[in-house]
């Protein structure tokens, strides 16, 4: 039949079947057919030299058209066919492509059907954070996942301190899931999701956090199966719960009650051997500190032996240095200078303030090891200025507000603030502080950081010590801040409590306590910023974080000695700038996710990276990345 009469018995039809739509309705079916049988025969009869008619002056266009399908039709099977592609095949052996390519999986177009868990494993050893250069300044130029099991840090320079520095809680590994999911913030703020002995169960905001077990611990599990974090200011407070009963723990014991705990037989104190230093710092962008003489007259004005005296217990020591001289090269070069208000009253009149100025002591009402009395210290400090004309007001902030702003640089005045050792190495103390992205002081000065950099590469501690004398010399003459004391503190707990830790660095680890009951109540003096640790550097949030959330290396209990943690090993290269971290089989997050390469990668980069979309955090400082590696990478500066 050809195409012609194709389409004329295909334009009678669709005429019949309107027909008979349009018919009278009648009750007999049968009728109503030949009537509409009969109509179309009328209609076709009268309308075929018509239909005839434009079927011979469309015939040419449709089977034009036609054919153009065709052949297209028949290019494309071809083409398929010849490329052996999936989808071509499958039809071949009459299946669909997913099945096709289930078993044959190496077969070209089958890649978006390949299983969710290998798409993670390319996702995985694929991961890479990286600095377009080493320009930048700072010490990380990359890092990137070499497969599911092994990570490898890539540094501008050599780094001696490298274990100790990421076995630091700031550090710690978080899903790459979760990350992205939160986006740097928000949830992650409230509720980390780690690998450690126990999870977040509840932050009842302002009373305390509650902790449960995590069953499918890689490690020694809890002991008990809820740990409770409460918090309490006053030192007296906190020793009325442990006394009543209602705690298992505290943390800081006034030094005033160091004897009532040593005379009670229901309690053992606990002295903490962490290196510390409080400190009253300035910001230079600020007049009259921006006088490096003025500094240095508030310096001699200020009686630092009396303030130990009345406010420190005993064994607390005056600074010479801003290190305490326990970490080596901590004490290098001279000693700070001594007290003398007559000398200090004479250099702010050179300055040109012989009546003195005013100003704002700031400060933040929260017990610790290097500042015990904080009220008591910023009103005796203020009388101390008085006597060489300074009207200082003293003004206590909140906890939060007060560390952003201090660490900012944005407080025009004075304020007192303490750092306690987190790893024991000198770049701690002044690689933090004194570094020159550090905004805290003010303009950094290159006489100070140009040597920490140099020093910071080296491993000997005697070839580094020349540069620590310069570095520490430096720091006196500048007076970025006045050195104040090494405090000596001490925890409290209740005398049959097991597992007790007297570590030197790094928080009490909650699952090795052990009351005999299947909760333990630990208080420590104020409630944490937030959880996302990261973004940190308050040790009431650095406690909590730890035991959540792990890193690749971890100190022992009694030093400040690293042990492996979520990597087995961590090798390094001769020159101490390339380390291989081989990561710990089989551990899983407390999401139920497996820990590999990626989690890694994904964690460190959004600390890091500047440029990463989830480089947000609680204040986006980022405080410990930058100032312990250097700098943030692809910061745009």
């Amino acid at each position: 039949m050809n195409r012609k009469l194709l389409l004329m018995l295909s334009i009678f039809l669709v005429l019949a079947l309107a027909l008979a739509a349009c018919a009278p309705q009648t009750s007999d079916p049968e009728a109503a057919v030949q009537e509409a049988v009969e109509a179309v025969q009328e209609a076709a009869e009268e309308m075929a030299p018509t239909v005839e008619a434009a079927v011979e002056e469309i015939a040419p266009t449709v089977e034009a058209a036609v054919e153009e399908v065709v052949e297209e039709a028949t290019a494309e099977a071809v083409a398929c066919c010849m490329g052996l592609t999936a989808d071509c095949l499958a039809c071949t052996e009459g299946v669909e492509v997913e099945e096709y390519c289930a078993n044959n999986p190496e077969t070209a177009g089958c890649e978006e059907f390949a299983p969710a868990v290998e798409e993670e494993a390319m996702e995985s050893s694929g991961a890479i954070v990286a600095a377009e250069s080493c320009d930048y300044g700072g010490k990380i130029l990359s890092i990137e996942a070499l497969d599911d099991l092994t990570v490898q840090f890539n540094l501008c320079k050599s780094d001696p301190a490298f274990l100790a520095k990421i076995a630091f809680t700031p550090f710690g590994i978080q899903p790459a899931e979760y990350i992205a999911e939160t986006g740097g913030t928000g949830a992650l703020l409230e509720k980390p999701i780690g690998t450690g002995a126990y999870m977040v169960g509840e932050w009842v905001r302002g009373d305390s956090i509650i902790f449960k077990r995590f069953a499918d611990y890689w490690g020694e599990p809890a002991i008990a199966e809820t740990a409770v974090l409460r918090w309490n200011a006053e030192g007296a407070a906190r020793l009325l719960e442990l006394q009543a009963g209602t705690v298992d723990e505290i943390t800081n014991v006034s030094p005033d009650d160091f004897a009532s705990v040593e005379d009670d037989p229901n309690l053992q104190l606990l002295p903490i051997a962490n290196p510390n230093i409080l400190y009253v710092g300035f910001t230079n962008t600020f007049e009259p500190f921006n006088d490096v003489a003025v500094r240095q007259a508030i310096a001699m004005g200020i009686d630092r032996q009396r303030i130990v005296d009345n406010f420190y217990a005993p064994g607390s020591e005056v600074a010479s240095h801003f290190t305490p001289c326990s970490i080596p090269n901590g004490c290098a070069g001279d000693a700070w200078y001594e007290y003398d208000p007559e000398a200090a009253k004479q250099m702010l009149a050179d300055a040109g303030y012989p009546d003195g100025f005013e100003t704002t002591i700031y400060y933040r009402d929260v017990f610790r090891t290097y500042l015990p009395e904080p009220g008591l210290v910023a009103v005796d400090i203020q009388s101390q200025l008085a006597e060489i004309g300074i009207t200082a007001t003293v003004e206590v902030m909140e906890s939060g507000a007060f560390i952003d702003e201090s660490t900012s640089g944005r407080l025009n005045g004075i304020h007192l603030l303490g750092w306690g050792a987190d790893y024991p190495h000198i770049t701690n103390f002044l690689d933090f502080h004194f570094g020159a992205d550090n905004p805290q002081f003010g303009e950094a000065h290159p006489e100070i950081y140009e040597n920490l950099l140099e020093a910071s590469t080296i491993a000997d501690v005697a070839t580094a010590e020349p540069y620590y004398v310069a570095a520490n010399n430096a720091i006196k003459e500048l007076v970025p801040m006045i050195p104040i004391v090494h405090g000596v503190a001490a925890n409290a707990a209740k005398a049959d409590l097991q597992g007790v830790q007297q570590r030197p660095f790094g928080a009490a680890v909650f699952s090795l306590l052990d009351n005999g009951t299947d909760t333990i109540v630990y208080m420590q003096n104020a409630e944490p910023i937030s959880l996302y640790c990261a973004d940190e550097t308050d040790g009431e949030s650095l406690r909590p974080c730890q035991q959540v959330v792990e890193t690749l290396y971890d100190y022992e209990l009694d030093s400040g000695d690293v042990r492996p943690a979520l990597a087995t090993s961590c090798e390094a290269n001769e020159d101490a700038t390339v380390f291989v971290c081989n990561l710990r089989e089989g551990v899983t997050f407390h999401d139920g996710s497996a820990f590999d390469a990626g989690d890694v990668v994904a964690s460190w980069a959004a600390g890091i990276d500047a440029s990463s979309p989830y480089h947000t955090g609680n204040t986006g400082s980022f405080d410990y990345y930058s100032y312990l590696w250097d700098g943030l990478m692809n910061s745009g500066e």
